[in-house]
C-alpha cells in the first residue's frame, strides 16, 4: 500500500542502503533521506525533520524540546533496538507513536561478542601488532571452550548468546531483573545475582538497556569483583561501565583484557584506554552485519505503520 505521508530518514546507514531505500520508496514515495551523511542533533535535527509526519531514526536524540518544535511529527520508528536516545515519556505525553521491534540484530551482536572473546583469549590484536612491528614470537593464549561466561541482561541478545555458547561447552551464568525459567531449563543457563556472576565468570559481557537503573551498573566496586585475569566485554551501550576503572584494572593486570563496541564518548576521547594492547575497540558495529541491517531496516519500515504510543512497563521501557 502506497502512502502519501511525508517521511524523513535521519539514519545515515539506512540512507546509504540501496535495498532499504528501494523498499521504503515503494511504500512511501515522498521519503527523504540523509544523503549528505549528516550527524543530526539539536537545531539541525529539527530542520531536517521539519514537515515530516513520520521519521526513521537511529542514534539521534529526540526529547520533549525537539518534539515541541515538530508538531507534525506523529511517528518515530526505530532503526535498531536501543531506545535510550528517545524520551519515551515525552513521546507518550505528546501522543507520538513509536515503531520498535526487539531482537532484530541479536545474532549480529552475539556473534561479535564471541569474536571479541576469542580475540581476547588468543591475544589476536596484541600479536598482530607485534608481527606488523617486525616481532615474530609465539604467544600463549586460551580457548573459549569450557570457560565460564557471565551475561548481564538476558534479553534478546543475552538469550541468543547463551544458546550459541553451548556449542563451546561453556558454563553460562545470567543476571536479569526478570525471571526466564523456561529459557533456563531449555539451555542450562544458570540465573544468579550480579555479585555472584561477577565473582565467578571468566568473561563478563553486558547486554542491558541504558537507563537510570542501569547507568554505571558496572561501577568500580562491581568491577573489582571480577576474578584476576578476567575479561570484560561491552557491546550494549556506553555509560553502563566505569571505563576509568576498567583502564586502571587493565593497566595493573587485574583484568586480562577488555573489548568495547560502545563507549561513553563516541567517537572515543580516552586514547590512553583504547591504545592499551589488551583492549579491542570497534566503532559501534554490533548491529552492522548486512543481515542485521536488512532486519533492522525492514522492521523500521513496518514500524511506520504498526507504531504505538510508548507504554511504561513494556519490553523497551521497563517500569
Amino acid at each position: 500500500m502506497i502512502s502519501s505521508s511525508a517521511i524523513s530518514v535521519t539514519s545515515r546507514s539506512f540512507s546509504r542502503h540501496q535495498v532499504l531505500r528501494f523498499e521504503l520508496l515503494a511504500r512511501y514515495p515522498n521519503a527523504r533521506f540523509n544523503d549528505q551523511g549528516l550527524s543530526l542533533n539539536g537545531d539541525a535535527l529539527v530542520e531536517f525533520l521539519h514537515g515530516a509526519e513520520k521519521a526513521v531514526t537511529a542514534l539521534e536524540r529526540i526529547d520533549g524540546d525537539i518534539l515541541d518544535q515538530l508538531p507534525q511529527l506523529k511517528v518515530v520508528s526505530k532503526y535498531g533496538v536501543g531506545v535510550d536516545m528517545l524520551d519515551l515519556a515525552a513521546m507518550a505525553e505528546r501522543g507520538v507513536r513509536l515503531g520498535w521491534t526487539g531482537g532484530v540484530n541479536k545474532r549480529s551482536v552475539s556473534e561479535l561478542v564471541i569474536a571479541f572473546a576469542i580475540s581476547l583469549l588468543r591475544r589476536i590484536p596484541e600479536t598482530t601488532s607485534e608481527v606488523q612491528a617486525g616481532t615474530w614470537r609465539q604467544t600463549i593464549g586460551g580457548q573459549i571452550s569450557d570457560r565460564c561466561f557471565g551475561i548481564i541482561g538476558c534479553g534478546h541478545v543475552g538469550k541468543d548468546l547463551g544458546r550459541l555458547l553451548r556449542a563451546f561447552g561453556c558454563r553460562v551464568l545470567a543476571n536479569d531483573i526478570v525471571d526466564f525459567p523456561d529459557y533456563y531449563a531449555e539451555t542450562g543457563v544458570e540465573p544468579v545475582d550480579l555479585n555472584t556472576l561477577l565473582g565467578t565468570a571468566d568473561i563478563v559481557t553486558v547486554h542491558v538497556q541504558l537507563d537510570s537503573t542501569t547507568q554505571n551498573i558496572l561501577s568500580a566496586d562491581k568491577l573489582r569483583l571480577i576474578p584476576a585475569g578476567g575479561f570484560l566485554i561491552n557491546a550494549a551501550r556506553g555509560g553502563l561501565v566505569d571505563e576509568d576503572a576498567v583502564k586502571a584494572m587493565l593497566m595493573d593486570g587485574r583484568l586480562a583484557g577488555a573489548a568495547f563496541d560502545v563507549l561513553h564518548s563516541e567517537p572515543p576521547s580516552d586514547f590512553e584506554l583504547i591504545n592499551l594492547p589488551n583492549v579491542i575497540v570497534t566503532p559501534h558495529i554490533g548491529g552492522s552485519a548486512e543481515e542485521a541491517i536488512l532486519n533492522m531496516g525492514r522492521a523500521a519500515i513496518d514500524g511506520l505503520e504498526t507504531a504505538r504510543i510508548p507504554t511504561a512497563g513494556s519490553e523497551y521501557w521497563p517500569a
